[in-house]
């Protein structure tokens, strides 16, 4: 048995097909007595609206796509959470695209959105190369930026000032007795994520009048193994220390995992504090101490922005949302 068309529903309902289809797009000039014929007849025979056909009617495929370097990532997930809410709270669909370490299938996934014909992108946790920018230019649609930003382009963005909440990780440390702080960075050339808690970082031990020592700061991916092999490095090659700020969470936890394979204990030999308060940071032990991030209130904030363009509906800016320290069990106050 054939699916039930728009024809169907207008017979249903004795009405013409323009009117089923001004009902179902919410226009005008048809009477309430009518809308209600109309829904009845939709409902009773389980008429579902083509999206396609939507599509040539308003012009949208009511579809988004959000660009992740590593979808696998907790970091992602919890973008992604936000994110999803928003968009089916606003009847649109998402199509996730991972474009690998260094965005290596970042210009081929914009081809295939492109061709998707969706409204609008999602772009996280990327540097916005000038390729991918005349890309998105092309194609037309709205963009939000999560996690990133571009001085060269007015595109909105949503993230935390990473720069500040490096500086209060590391005052943090400062302020429960240790000066002999590490960091494992994020990736050396990353101008989004990585330098600006690296600047940090160091403000705070010179504003403390700590001198800082280029060995003690060792440079990872943001990830789990190469947090681990940032430690080891440190612990083999660098100056002692007391203490370490990890830019994520999962070098952090890779991190740990390293010192306690050389018998060190967290937080009794080395105090450890993170970056994200990724699920992780609670499910380890000891949990750990981390700079809050609001993840999934990130991707649904941007995704709200982005619907808000699709719509037009109102203006959009960039926001700075707020981070804070949260104080678990990775670092002991020196005397």
């Amino acid at each position: 048995m054939n699916p039930p068309t728009i024809k169907d529903v207008a017979k249903a309902a004795n009405v013409s097909v323009a009117t089923v289809s001004r009902v179902l797009h919410n226009l005008t000039g048809f009477s309430d007595k009518t809308k209600q014929k109309v829904l009845q007849a939709v409902e009773e025979l389980g008429y579902q609206p083509n999206a396609i056909a939507r599509g040539l009617i308003n012009k949208r495929t009511q579809t988004i796509g959000v660009l992740f370097p590593d979808v696998s990532s907790n970091f992602s997930s919890d973008i992604l959470h936000g994110v999803e809410d928003a968009a089916h709270e606003k009847g649109f669909s998402v199509i996730v695209c991972n474009t690998a370490e260094d965005g290596k299938r970042t210009m081929k996934y914009l081809q295939v959105l492109r061709e998707k014909q969706i409204d609008g992108i999602v772009f996280t946790s990327e540097f916005l190369k000038d390729e991918y920018y005349e890309a998105l230019n092309d194609m037309r649609v709205p963009v939000v930026l999560v996690n990133t930003q571009t001085h060269k382009h007015m595109i909105p963005y949503v993230k935390v000032d990473d720069r500040q909440a490096a500086y209060q990780a590391t005052d943090y440390l400062i302020r429960n007795g240790h000066r002999e702080i590490a960091m494992i960075s994020g990736t050396l050339t990353d101008p989004i994520a990585g330098t600006p808690r690296v600047e940090g970082y160091k403000q705070a031990l010179a504003d403390h009048g700590i001198e800082v020592d280029e060995d003690r700061i060792a440079y990872g991916n943001f990830g789990y193994e190469s947090g681990r092999q940032a430690m080891h490095k440190l612990l083999a090659e660098a100056p002692s220390f007391t203490a370490v700020f990890a830019a994520s969470d999962e070098m952090a936890v890779g991190a740990m995992g390293a010192a306690f394979e050389k018998g060190l204990k967290i937080p009794d030999d080395l105090s450890i504090i993170g970056y994200d308060d990724l699920n992780i940071s609670r499910m380890i032990y000891p949990p750990l101490t981390t700079v809050h991030q609001p993840l999934a209130d990130m991707g649904r904030l941007a995704t709200e922005k982005l619907i808000a363009l699709i719509e037009n509906t109102s203006q959009v800016s960039s926001s700075i949302v707020s981070h804070y320290i949260v104080e678990r069990q990775t670092v002991r106050k020196l005397p």
